[in-house]
């Protein structure tokens, strides 16, 4: 199976991924985007979200 993966680190909290997926990815307590949920919405939407990222902070990762 595959996860979402945020590398926090390049992540610049521009909320697209949020905006697309938001039964799978939130703000974490520090402002930045976070996978909460792999299951909450279809790979395909995770997918568009994982494109849009500005700074292509997002991958897929098997669980």
């Amino acid at each position: 199976m595959q996860i979402p993966w945020i590398d926090l680190e390049n992540c610049i909290s521009c909320g697209i991924c949020i905006s697309a997926c938001p039964g799978v990815f939130r703000f974490n307590s520090k402002g930045k985007a976070e996978c909460f949920e792999s299951s909450g919405a279809p790979e395909k939407d995770i997918q568009s979200a994982i494109d849009a990222c500005p700074v292509q902070c997002i991958s897929w990762e098997n669980d």
